[in-house]
């Protein structure tokens, strides 16, 4: 009896911590990312509501299970935060891609003038994980932010606090969302964290809310994806397929996308985006070409697209997105975290101007 007394006396504080947890379904209160919200589902964290897959790709509506761009914001004046969540797939990582940001989570604090800084990530093991995001904090009421997985589906999300804080799920924004329609690249392949991928970025910084439809493989200006786009009355639409595509896609799809949103949103702001130029195109011809093709093809598209008439047109060059020191990429064709922060630095002066906030 002695010994076991002594065992139970030394065991520490964080072996009885689960019982102290009080959680919070965040589907109780929303989460940004999430578009169409009014609209029926097959999953909750899906990105397209579910008549989607009877018009997209088979290869879209796949991507588009993943929940990649979405983010829940809530208050708490807590000295720790958990999270237990689950995902769909068991493939948590990929060779060229980490399972922190295909399968984790990812924590942001908003400091006290008001801007978002890191704060903690995760590093899944498994399909469903109960962790400590963060102990110790300071206690005092701050808003928070956390990101969801980038590259697999997301079963079920719950934040964790220590019983008695407080605790304030913050319903999504009202604000118009910028709309990211893109390839693996905008999806967030290959960013260390959800946090890390350039939208996430560009919404901390404008401190707006963003979509990301992004899909791997698959972001090829397509008709059905653009219906849908136009359902979402969004701040900005940015436009960046180019690296699914190729100058004849280009010259087919761009202008007619370009017609269908202006159609429908007579005012919104339209963002082409040339692709990044592979970092090792200057040794091989072919790859060089690639994006030759691609570049000339949108910014026809682009001039003729302005001499009809179309206003609220935006365009952004391609060569300079990853720097000019083939250091931004994982894998040769993904940036890495270091190239995701230069292309939100090329972003962000083409989105303030046509914002407006310039």
């Amino acid at each position: 009896m002695k010994i076991l007394i002594a065992i139970f006396i030394l065991l520490p504080a964080s072996a009885f911590a689960q019982d102290k947890v009080q959680w919070h379904d965040v589907t109780q209160w929303g989460i940004e990312g999430r578009g169409w919200g009014d609209q029926e589902r097959s999953k909750w964290f899906d990105r397209f509501p579910a008549k989607a897959e009877k018009t997209v790709t088979k290869s879209v509506w796949g991507m588009s299970r993943h929940s990649a761009g979405m983010m829940v914001r809530f208050k708490t004046d807590a000295n720790a935060v958990h999270a237990k969540w689950k995902v769909t797939s068991s493939r948590l990582g990929m060779p060229h891609m980490p399972p922190s940001g295909v399968s984790g989570l990812d924590l942001y604090a908003r400091d006290a003038k008001g801007k978002w800084r890191w704060a903690a990530a995760t590093l899944p093991a498994k399909q469903e994980m109960q962790v400590t995001l963060l102990r110790g904090i300071k206690p005092e009421l701050r808003e928070y932010a956390l990101y969801l997985p980038l590259y697999n589906g997301t079963e079920s999300l719950a934040v964790g606090v220590p019983a008695g804080s407080n605790f304030q799920g913050l319903a999504p924004r009202k604000a118009r969302p910028l709309i990211f329609y893109g390839t693996s690249i905008t999806q967030g392949a290959c960013a260390s964290r959800p946090g890390m991928a350039h939208p996430a970025i560009l919404g901390r910084w404008f401190d707006m809310p963003v979509i990301n439809i992004g899909f791997s493989g698959a972001g090829k200006m397509h008709e059905e994806v653009g219906d849908l786009l136009i359902e979402v009355n969004a701040a900005a639409y940015i436009i960046d397929c180019l690296p699914n595509m190729n100058g004849a896609m280009v010259t087919k799809r761009c202008v007619p996308l370009v017609k269908q949103l202006r159609e429908a949103r007579v005012d919104t702001p339209i963002v082409l985006v040339e692709d990044r130029r592979f970092p090792n195109s200057w040794l091989v011809p072919d790859k060089s070409k690639f994006h030759d093709d691609n570049h000339a093809a949108l910014r026809k598209a682009y001039q003729d697209l302005k001499t009809a008439g179309v206003k609220n047109l935006y365009y952004l060059g391609g060569d300079e997105l990853l720097g000019d020191d083939a250091e931004g990429t994982t894998d040769g064709s993904h940036p890495n975290d270091l190239g995701f922060l230069r292309q939100a630095e090329f972003f962000a002066p083409v989105l303030s101007k046509a914002l407006g906030l310039e």
